[in-house]
This record gives C-alpha cells, structure tokens and sequence, in this order.
C-alpha cells in the first residue's frame, strides 16, 4: 500500500485513536486472521444490516481485496477506515468507516460501523465513535457526518443519538441492504452541534517485568540445561 494509506498508517502506528476501553488504527494485512474469525462468528447478526456478502467474502483473498480498495479511496480522500480492538486484550471488535468524503463547498462524509456479536450491547461503539469525532472534524477538517439507519435498528438509533446526531427525516429506499432497497432514517452532526466528548482511555494493563520474551525464555532454558548436563558428567 503506497501514499496517503500507507501514510496515515505509518502515522498512527503507536499512536492510534484511543477512548475508553478501545483503540481504533487503519487495517493492515497482519489483521487477516482475526478479521475472519470475527466476521465469520458474527454473520447470522451482521447480515441483516450489510450489502449482501459475495460468496468468498471470508477468505484472505476477499479480505486482502478489501485493503486495495481502501487504499485506493483513501489515497483519493474519499473514504478512511478503521479497525476496533479492546486495549486490554487486542481483540479486534469491528470496524468503523469514513465514506463518501466531499470537499468543496460540502466538507461532509458518512460513517458505516459494524461490532461482532460477542461485543454487541458493551457500549464498545459508543466509546468508539467518541473517538473518531476529533478525527473527522479536527484532522479531516470536515463541516458534516451522516449516518443513516434502517428504521428498525433500534440500537444503532440510539447510539448516535447518545453520540449527539440529530435525526434529519425519513429517506426511501436508500441503500441496499441484504439484497434489497430499503429506506432509512438519516442522522447528521455538525462541527457546531454539542456532542459527547471523547471517552477518556483507559490506562493500558501493565506488563509484568517478570515475563520474558519467548527468545529468552528459550536461550534461559538452554543455559539451564548445559549446567546441568555438565553437573551429571562430573
């Protein structure tokens, strides 16, 4: 991945987007594993609400077909995405996305998220989306965030008006959404609207001093066992 993609990357690498019991950073091949694992565990509760799936949609070469294509958007400005992990544990969460970024006269953008089952109803998003605020507005520089929600998702119309949107009307067939055209209710937030604030992060779990690397357990180990051969021959 080359330009802005592999800049904004490099940029945040141990500097990710931090708020309460999350981080969220841009995705990158090493994420694969864990990726599908989450995607793959969640699909039954995920697919109501998504694009329908193409067919290899869980493999690597769907996923690796992914981090081209969000390249390309944020080498062009127009989209950026991040990966949700827990700060206790690194475990990926889900996803959020900055979509259809307009410049000119608009400085407005969507956002799309999604959470995995296990994670869902923590307030995991909530903590989230506090954090990709200043991203949005203070780095992007954006004027406006939409986010639109079918009508039915209860919880996800909750969560953004807990975030601060304001809920702007009803709008017909929108968007696609598991094979089929459906309306939505669309959300939006200014610059200049009241909004909760970032959720401050919570401190990062202490590495015990004690626990070595594996390197040197093993090299530790050896020398152990030197000594002790050496002992049983005298």
């Amino acid at each position: 991945m080359i330009g802005l993609f592999k800049s904004l990357t490099e940029a945040m690498r141990g500097r990710p987007l931090r708020a309460g019991r999350v981080y969220l950073r841009p995705p990158s091949r090493r994420d694969v594993k864990k990726w599908l694992t989450i995607r793959a565990a969640s699909r039954t509760f995920l697919e109501p609400w998504e694009p329908s799936w193409p067919k290899d949609a869980l493999t690597r070469k769907a996923f690796f077909r992914r981090l081209r294509a969000y390249a390309i958007h944020t080498n062009a400005d127009t989209a950026y995405i991040f990966l949700i992990f827990r700060t206790a544990d690194r475990a990926l969460l889900g996803s959020i996305s900055i979509n259809d970024v307009r410049r000119g006269v608009a400085q407005s953008c969507s956002i799309g998220y999604w959470i995995g089952e296990n994670y869902s109803h923590q307030a995991y998003m909530t903590e989230a989306l506090s954090a990709l605020l200043p991203f949005v507005f203070d780095r992007l520089k954006l004027h406006r965030i939409e986010a639109a929600c079918l009508p039915h998702n209860k919880a996800s119309r909750a969560l953004l008006s807990k975030i601060g949107f304001r809920e702007e009307g009803y709008v017909r067939q929108y968007l696609k959404i598991d094979g089929q055209w459906q309306d939505h209710i669309l959300y939006s937030l200014l610059e200049t609207d009241f909004r909760m604030a970032a959720v401050p992060p919570t401190p990062e779990p202490a590495i015990n001093p004690r626990r070595a690397t594996r390197g040197g357990r093993f090299s530790t180990r050896r020398a152990h066992l030197k000594r002790v051969t050496k002992d049983q021959k005298t």
